[in-house]
């Protein structure tokens, strides 16, 4: 039996969208999803929840398959991005869709109505047609990607979960006129969280939060205030710093509060929400 209610009246639709909570959970190895999705269906019968993934763990293990090798671009600037040919976008997209009904079953299973929007996917996006790299100490002009930027999110399929008492869960893709695009699954769920005027934005992963010395977990840096994003990105390393982006993104984008936790204890999202982590605030 489902533990939240599929039909909404007039009345109960305000306070079905009302105080938005997107969560990111990440893809890496390292985040319990089991107990995330645990403390997930908890909050979902006591505020609208969306659920926007990663999904480099499931990329890796089905990579490791089917002997596709995962390959990186880096660009002069020195910033890494997954190379995503044809047939690698084509196993992101089918590794994405499985992380997808994955979170939906764990959410289902604790009696939470979850729908996965894999086959309308709600964020619009643009092919990088031309992507300049350093290959073998070179710069090459890569055409062949499919990866993409974010240009807007159509938001009518998440909005319709929501109002009728159901958990959305977004994939990291985006449509476009190239077909499917695998994007940043942190600055696209800072993307939602803005077009959805969500109240609080939580980022798990598989760390505490943003470090001062990444090695060491006593250096998380509690509180960010928004104009001071740009002083403390020094201190993010690798994926974080796209973490830190969407943070930025988000709060450029009227959300009051995001919140960079650990994926990787009981509770995540409740310990997050509750402080636990890096804060950001407008």
């Amino acid at each position: 039996m489902n533990r939240l209610t599929d039909i909404a009246t007039d009345d109960q639709t305000s306070t079905r969208t009302d105080h938005i909570l997107v969560v990111k959970l990440g893809g890496g190895e390292g985040l319990d999803l089991a107990a995330a999705c645990a403390d997930l269906a908890e909050i979902a019968l006591t505020r609208p929840l969306v659920i926007v993934h990663g999904v480099s763990g499931m990329m890796a293990r089905m990579s490791a398959e089917r002997g596709l090798p995962i390959e990186t671009l880096t660009s002069p600037s020195g910033h890494s991005s997954r190379y995503t040919p044809p047939a690698t976008r084509d196993l992101f997209v089918e590794a994405a869709q499985a992380v997808n009904r994955q979170i939906v079953s764990e959410l289902r299973q604790h009696g939470v109505y979850a729908v996965g929007l894999t086959e309308t996917v709600p964020v619009q996006g643009t092919r990088k047609a031309a992507i300049r790299a350093v290959v073998n100490g070179r710069i090459r002009v890569v055409r062949d990607d499919y990866s993409g930027s974010i240009d807007s999110v159509q938001a009518s399929s998440i909005w319709e979960a929501l109002t009728v008492g159901r958990v959305a869960v977004v994939p990291p893709l985006a449509d476009s006129a190239d077909g499917l695009l695998n994007i940043d699954g942190d600055r696209a769920a800072a993307a939602v969280a803005a077009e959805l005027g969500a109240s609080d934005l939580v980022i798990l992963s598989n760390v505490p939060g943003l470090m001062r010395d990444h090695t060491d977990a006593s250096t998380v840096i509690a509180d960010v205030q928004g104009n001071q994003i740009e002083r403390v990105m020094d201190y993010a390393q690798g994926r974080m710093k796209r973490k830190v982006l969407g943070a930025q993104e988000a709060l450029n984008g009227n959300v009051e509060r995001v919140i960079i936790g650990d994926g990787r204890t009981s509770n995540p999202v409740t310990n997050a929400l509750n402080g636990a982590g890096t804060v950001f605030r407008a």
